[in-house]
């Protein structure tokens, strides 16, 4: 309920948040903001709250003025805007969440959706959203779903019961989409690192490129024979990574398909060198883990990384690459950026600004260490 002449101001679910917002309205007119906005500031503190008063005051400008610099709105001068802003900050003025909620009829929250329960792929993108959508004092909240259907429809009601602006949608593989109906939600929702509908719009990484500027770097050190190790060939990016490598290498080079393990890279360096015939000096791996187990298995034989056989690595994820001995180059995503892009997109179609929909894919960067030789990179 809402009384202007206290400061009392609860919108408890959906329904007594528009019911709240419809009441609010009754008050609209010169000096309505600022009364929510006092309204709310009040709200759960002890002490005395910076309040647009106190910025009003120390701008030298009317509430009114003060509210419309603050929010982006009305008709003033670009140094009155900029002013009212700088005072605002230099006195610790701080906006309400709930009177901007009010005001706009957005929640400024994001919900991230995932299930990627380990968190391998989304922790770096949860962190590129956060990282896009704090200086819009958007706040996102994760929910993690593993591969239920069922959880996934109590999280996403919940998302909604949060009166949530979008939904971001990421998960384990790019070619496979999260167990529950995301097309017909009354937000907006993009989708990043996971397979969405044809008309949604969605972020994943450019694998093909990340593969090409692997060997591109490899034949650059001089190595002349180079084997992919990857993972099943039921995987998009797999395909993807090893047609480009193909392409890279003139369809002669071979590639050796298995999972996605240490393991599987010792197995295969072992059937490898366990054959006759000549040796690579190059081993472009499917991800860190095949190439950390490439590498010990190496060691073992007494083959020395990288002055006999360079090692390079896929996704960059940094547990693993940097303790890998010696230190492994790699492949990066760039998963952070394109959290970061995904996150600045809910945003525009939160505020309504057209997105035309499609697949953007994002270049992926080499991170050099010493499994290959040539000059580290600066992380």
């Amino acid at each position: 309920m809402v009384n202007t002449n206290s400061v009392t101001l609860i919108p408890a679910s959906k329904k007594n948040f528009e019911k709240t917002f419809s009441r609010l309205t009754q008050f609209e007119g010169k000096g309505f903001l600022s009364q929510v906005e006092e309204t709310v500031l009040a709200i759960g503190g002890s002490g005395k709250r910076v309040t647009i008063h106190d910025v009003a005051a120390a701008a030298g400008v009317s509430i009114s003025t003060a509210s419309k610099a603050l929010n982006d709105t009305g008709r003033m001068g670009d140094e009155t805007r900029l002013r009212v802003k700088r005072v605002s900050s230099e006195i610790g003025f701080r906006p309400n969440a709930l009177a901007r909620g009010l005001l706009s009829k957005r929640s400024f929250t994001i919900g991230l959706l995932t299930n990627d329960t380990y968190g391998r792929f989304t922790l770096p993108v949860m962190a590129g959203v956060s990282e896009a959508l704090v200086d819009h004092g958007v706040s996102v909240f994760l929910c993690a779903i593993e591969d239920d259907p069922a959880l996934g429809q109590i999280h996403v009601e919940a998302m909604l019961d949060k009166q949530v602006d979008g939904i971001i949608a990421t998960g384990k593989r790019i070619d496979r989409g999260l167990p529950v109906d995301l097309s017909k939600l009354p937000v907006p929702v993009v989708y990043a690192f996971t397979d969405g509908p044809s008309d949604s719009v969605s972020f994943r990484s450019d694998d093909g490129q990340g593969a090409q500027v692997a060997v591109e770097w490899l034949s650059r050190l001089g190595r002349k024979r180079i084997v992919h190790l990857t993972g099943p060939q039921d995987f998009f990016s797999v395909r993807e990574r090893a047609d480009a490598f193909s392409a890279a290498t003139g369809g002669i080079e071979p590639v050796l398909y298995g999972v996605w393990s240490e393991s599987w890279g010792h197995e295969a360096v072992a059937r490898i060198w366990d054959t006759s015939g000549e040796k690579p000096d190059g081993l472009f791996c499917g991800n860190d883990q095949i190439a950390r187990g490439a590498v010990d298995a190496l060691r073992e034989r007494g083959i020395s990384v990288p002055e006999e056989v360079s090692v390079v690595g896929f996704d960059n994820w940094e547990i693993v690459a940097a303790q890998t001995r010696p230190p492994l180059t790699t492949v990066d995503m760039g998963l952070r950026e394109l959290g970061r892009q995904a996150g600045l997109t809910v945003l525009a179609l939160a505020e309504g600004r057209p997105v035309d929909p499609g697949v953007r894919k994002l270049p992926c960067r080499l991170v050099v260490r010493q499994s290959c030789g040539g000059k580290p990179s600066e992380e």
